[in-house]
């Protein structure tokens, strides 16, 4: 059973408090009653020199100076003086022990005889029986004990005057006690309040929850607490580093798990894609070494195994592409780009382009900057640009816009082509798909353009979205953050 450190505290005082008093009144009334001991003594030792004096004078003024003699005849007559003189009841006895003066004798008491046998033997005592007390000393003539004489003292006052100390001892010693006890225990308590503090915050700690103790004190435990609270912070900062790491972990797992699928599906598709334009360029060889001299075959086998070629050459660059974007932060040359003249470098370069699919250029461009990589961005305006010529109609127009806006620069491509159905319109960014396979491979296309300047956009920190797509054409909107310095 676990005993509570404030109870352990209240009953070290209480224990401590009450040893004090005891011993401290205890001795007290030691002293007390030792002082009046000394001083009844002190007193009766002056009565018994009176006493001697005295009969030495009396046996001197007589004229038969016998000491024996005086005794027996003038005995109880200088008992009574004696008494006179020292204001108490007195008792004289002969050399052999015998009460003189007194007649009939009165019966001794064991104990007083006891008293007056050593008393006999030439030496002082006395006996104390309840509040009085018998001082028998020896009664000397010419350097010879010729006697004993017995003082009664009482003791009923020095008995009144220590049972009031002990009173008073009691009624101060009680009210000391618990003055004592009070302010300790408050002492006390408070120090036991801050080590209870200090448990009820450790077991927080160790069930996790990393509690900060609240303590204002300057001493020991005020550091001990301190302590406690800068190891509970390190060890939060810690766990939460640990969790930290673990969601980056499992993150990373999910990442991994996520790159082993797509690069899968990218070599299924891969696989699938380079395996049409291959079938088609294997089949018209197989023509030709069937039908070696015809002529019109081997011209149309030229124009196609010249077309499928050059598309399996854009794939492959295409591909090579996707995988250079699996690089790191750092591998990134970005720059500060100033938005219109980066478009209007990638529109000189398609402008043969255009013009040989007579389309009309619109152009809407104002001066803004960007921080990116200007060959990524080359890549990404020029695959959305490609896709616009390639799917769009005879004789149609190309426009392209750039402004700034709530700290963004927005760039716009719109077209008046084929138009992207909107059930498929959040798949066109998919990697190798296409909306329309006949026209896609008509156009050289392998669904990665899109794909490749989605992810390019987003490594630059932007966004890219279609804002409409019906049959009257489509159009991208790409957002970057704005650099104003």
């Amino acid at each position: 059973m676990r005993v509570s450190i404030k109870l352990k505290f209240s009953l070290f005082l209480a224990g401590l408090l009450l040893l004090t008093v005891f011993v401290l009144s205890l001795l007290v009334l030691q002293g007390v009653e030792r002082n009046q001991r000394t001083q009844a003594e002190g007193l009766l030792a002056q009565q018994a020199d009176t006493a001697n004096v005295y009969l030495y004078q009396s046996i001197m003024e007589q004229s038969n100076k016998v000491p024996q003699t005086f005794l027996e005849t003038k005995g109880e007559e200088f008992g009574e003086q004696l008494k006179l003189i020292s204001g108490q009841p007195v008792v004289l006895y002969d050399r052999n022990g015998v009460v003189m003066g007194r007649k009939p004798a009165v019966a001794l008491s064991d104990s007083i005889k006891q008293t007056l046998a050593y008393a006999l033997e030439n030496k002082t005592a006395y006996l104390v029986e309840g509040e009085s007390m018998y001082y028998l000393t020896p009664l000397r003539a010419g350097g010879e004990q010729v006697g004993v004489v017995q003082f009664y003292y009482s003791l009923r006052e020095h008995q009144a005057f220590y049972d009031e100390i002990k009173r008073l001892f009691i009624y101060i010693g009680t009210g000391v006690f618990v003055l004592s006890f009070l302010l300790g225990y408050l002492f006390f308590n408070s120090f036991a309040s801050s080590i209870i503090k200090l448990n009820d915050t450790v077991g927080r700690i160790r069930e996790g929850q990393f509690a900060v103790p609240d303590m204002r004190r300057r001493d020991e435990i005020g550091q001990l607490g301190a302590g406690i609270a800068s190891m509970s912070e390190r060890l939060k900062a810690t766990m939460r580093d640990k969790d930290e790491e673990r969601e980056k972990l499992a993150l990373a797992v999910r990442k991994l798990s996520e790159l082993d699928r797509q690069q899968k599906e990218f070599i299924g598709n891969v696989t699938h894609e380079f395996k049409t334009p291959l079938t088609s360029i294997k089949a018209y060889l197989d023509l030709l070494d069937m039908y070696p001299d015809d002529e019109e075959l081997l011209a149309t086998a030229k124009i196609h195994i010249a077309g499928e070629t050059q598309r399996l050459y854009e794939m492959v660059e295409k591909v090579l592409q996707l995988s250079a974007m699996e690089k790191y932060d750092f591998e990134y040359n970005k720059e500060r780009l100033e938005v219109r003249g980066t478009i209007e470098s990638v529109l000189n370069s398609l402008k043969g382009k255009m013009d040989k699919f007579g389309l009309t250029l619109e152009t809407d461009l104002h001066e803004a900057y960007m921080e990116a990589d200007k060959d990524y961005m080359n890549i990404v305006l020029a695959n959305l640009l490609d896709n616009a010529i390639k799917y769009n109609k005879t004789d149609g127009r190309i426009r392209v816009s750039s402004f700034a806006r709530a700290n963004e620069v927005v760039i716009e491509i719109a077209d008046t082509g084929i138009g992207i159905p909107e059930a498929v319109a959040d798949h066109i960014f998919e990697a190798f798909y296409t909306v329309d396979k006949n026209r896609s491979r008509e156009h050289g296309g392998a669904g990665l353009g899109l794909s490749l300047a989605k992810r390019y956009t987003e490594t630059q920190g932007g966004s890219i979205s279609i804002v409409k797509s019906d049959d009257s054409g489509t159009t991208f909107r790409m957002s970057f953050p704005l650099q104003t310095r």
